[in-house]
């Protein structure tokens, strides 16, 4: 069983531009950053963990475990690239899927267009069987018409079968029929009751199928790592934590949007150990941007939606837009100014990376003097600057502004697209940002903090170590973690409620304690967090909050921060247990020695732009900063992973964790 981490760990994530790899070995840690290949996302994976053990001299055969975040789920999705999927379900519920919740995400847009479906029509089947509400059978199941179903795989290029019965959640018995003849035929199943044994069936629809959707995709990628790789794979999940490869190939949709939650786990450590316990995480890369509250702890949601898929699994609260150093601007059919979310990503790139032809964010900001050639990617990546300034020329003239104006435009666009996903999670629900710090992280996460901090009144902002890889860094951080829950549907008032709730929790303990051991965590090393889904009867959506003798009164609190009102007079309903098992790693590595840093050195200065006007502005290296070292803006530090920007009002101090505190003059 495990009793620490591995020896050595190494942390990948795989970004739209450029695969993170970070490795430690104790306290010692190396670094490598490599371009991400689009259309084979394994083999930059590879070269890259081959690339970092030559750089450091660590031989395969050592105790050596991969924690990984990718993004295949993620793109697989978005790029609507998955498997031939069949779909068993109760009859006459063939259509769940169309119909919804008859939710419009924009009530005035009359020409919007319907997410694609994951399973067409066709390929959905219905059988006569009928479980109701309290698990009783009311209709068995018709063995005959399941066979007629079933036979329809045979020659039909079917990848996957997803099956969602009503009431599965409570009685799984149908789905396990349909699995266990799934298995005659060699064909993988997502069945509801083990991918979300929960109520409501739109969404337990919903992500059961695109489960099923991704699962060989994500299964032939994992395959293909394990064949080439000696050692074991991790691979990180939405929520936060690491599962093993074989239940990420079993529960691939928990693997979605992997790499953002990774950079939240290392942000918070960041902040944590640096005194600020309310951030503001702030990651910026090449495609998107990732933001995320902490609010004393990471904030964890049970719905989620990717590219119009209701996606209803535990998942960091993160919100993603597209501004990213690849956004590229263009000029709308209106005359406007617009920046993303296209992308020109690691093919062909930003103009500057020299096989590109789109304007893009990374562009603005190096011919605005903002990044410095020779040291961009530790000065292993060259910079075509000649290529940009005829670029946003040509641009200019068709945009009727001047270059100077048009590159800022571009960055402006750029930051109020990345401040209003900021308000989303913030001001929208009821928290001041004037009591948050920003840890900015991200390749491009450095160049734009100060702006976005300036304009939302935040007052600090945190900048990491190696920023640029703090996603990666996050994963060697991650804990071993499964999510459990039960629909339960409760009242408040009901005799003997908080000692049947505590007995549902005991069984999902339970559930929990087996599981782990096949992870390879002993009990003595998991902790449990209970919480319930809880809202006021007659409410359609709940608040999530800890289980504990005052839940009541701690809902009515929560109800009245989100909402501005409580109603103490009405009635509670809890609607589902949850149960968060988490194997704590062994953290051995110290933020003081994480990063392994030299010993206030200029070692320049360059023309900058702002505010259209030209600025004599200083360059630092990020390893000649040592802790106490203060340093006036206009200033850019650089590092190998990221550049960050100091405008002429920020003033900056290296803190004891070799952070970048900057603030406000």
């Amino acid at each position: 069983m495990r009793q620490t981490c591995s020896e050595v760990r190494i942390g990948i994530d795989t970004g739209g531009t450029f695969t993170d790899i970070v490795m430690s070995i104790g306290s010692k840690i190396f670094t490598h950053k490599i371009l991400s290949d689009p259309q084979e996302p394994a083999r930059a994976v590879l070269q890259g963990i081959r690339q970092i053990l030559e750089k450091s001299g660590i031989s395969k055969h050592q105790d050596i475990e991969i924690i990984h975040g990718s993004t295949v789920a993620t793109n697989t999705l978005l790029e609507r690239q998955g498997a031939e999927i069949l779909l068993i379900t109760t009859e006459g519920f063939e259509d769940v899927l169309e119909i919804g919740r008859q939710a419009r995400p924009d009530l005035y847009n009359l020409n919007m267009v319907k997410p694609f479906s994951l399973v067409s029509r066709e390929k959905r089947f219905g059988v006569r069987e009928r479980i109701l509400h309290d698990g009783c059978i009311q209709t068995p199941i018709d063995m005959h018409q399941l066979d007629q179903i079933i036979n329809r795989v045979d020659g039909n290029e079917i990848s996957a079968i997803a099956v969602c019965f009503l009431f599965s959640y409570v009685n799984s018995k149908h789905e396990q029929i349909v699995e266990e003849k799934a298995i005659e035929l060699n064909i993988p199943v997502s069945a509801s009751h083990k991918i979300l044994p929960e109520y409501r069936e739109f969404e337990r629809f919903s992500t059961t199928v695109a489960n099923a959707y991704v699962l060989p995709k994500v299964n032939s990628y994992i395959s293909k790592l394990e064949m080439e790789l000696p050692f074991p794979i991790r691979i990180m999940q939405s929520n936060g934590g690491s599962i093993s490869a074989q239940t990420a190939c079993n529960q691939p949709i928990r693997t979605a949007l992997s790499g953002p939650a990774g950079g939240v786990i290392g942000a918070f450590k960041v902040a944590q150990t640096a005194g600020f316990g309310q951030v503001i995480t702030f990651d910026m890369g090449g495609t998107s941007t990732d933001v995320s509250l902490c609010d004393a702890k990471i904030s964890v949601t049970a719905e989620n939606d990717i590219s119009g898929i209701p996606i209803k699994i535990p998942m960091i609260d993160i919100h993603t837009v597209g501004s990213g150093g690849g956004s590229i601007a263009e000029i709308d059919s209106g005359g406007a100014l617009k920046v993303g979310p296209r992308s020109a990503g690691a093919v062909p790139g930003p103009i500057c990376y020299g096989k590109g032809n789109d304007f893009t964010v990374t562009d603005a900001n190096l011919y605005l003097g903002r990044i410095d050639p020779s040291h961009f990617l530790g000065g292993h990546m060259p910079l075509h600057l000649d290529r940009v300034d005829k670029a946003i020329k040509n641009f200019a003239h068709l945009a009727e502004l001047t270059p100077i104006r048009l590159a800022e435009g571009i960055v402006d666009v750029a930051n109020a697209k990345m401040e209003r996903a900021i308000r989303v999670i913030s001001i929208e629900r009821g928290f001041d940002l004037r009591d948050f710090a920003m840890v900015s992280f991200g390749g491009a996460g450095g160049l734009h903090a100060c702006d976005l901090a300036r304009n939302l009144g935040i007052s600090t902002i945190i900048i990491p170590p190696n920023c640029g890889l703090l996603s990666a860094y996050g994963m060697i951080l991650s804990d071993v973690v499964k999510d459990y829950s039960r629909t339960v549907l409760r009242k408040s008032t009901e005799t003997n409620v908080f000692s049947e709730l505590s007995h549902d929790f005991s069984e999902l303990i339970g559930r929990a304690k087996e599981d782990m051991l096949v992870e390879g965590v002993e009990y003595g090393q998991v902790t449990f967090q209970k919480t319930m889904d809880v809202r006021y009867v007659g409410q359609s959506h709940e608040l999530n909050i800890e289980f504990n003798p005052d839940f009541a009164e701690s809902f009515h609190s929560i109800h009245n921060q989100r909402f501005g009102h409580a109603k103490h007079d009405m009635f509670i309903e809890i609607v589902s247990l949850r149960v968060r098992a988490v194997g704590k790693i062994e953290d051995s590595m110290g933020m003081v020695q994480m990063f392994d840093l030299e010993s206030e050195k200029k070692t320049d200065s360059k023309d900058v732009i702002f505010d259209g006007e030209i600025h004599p502005t200083s360059l630092y290296l990020r390893k000649d900063l040592d802790v106490g070292n203060k340093i006036d803006g206009p200033s850019i530090v650089i590092e190998p992973s990221a550049t960050t920007l100091i405008p002429p009002d920020f003033e900056v101090e290296i803190d004891t964790y070799q952070n970048i505190i900057a603030k406000r003059k």
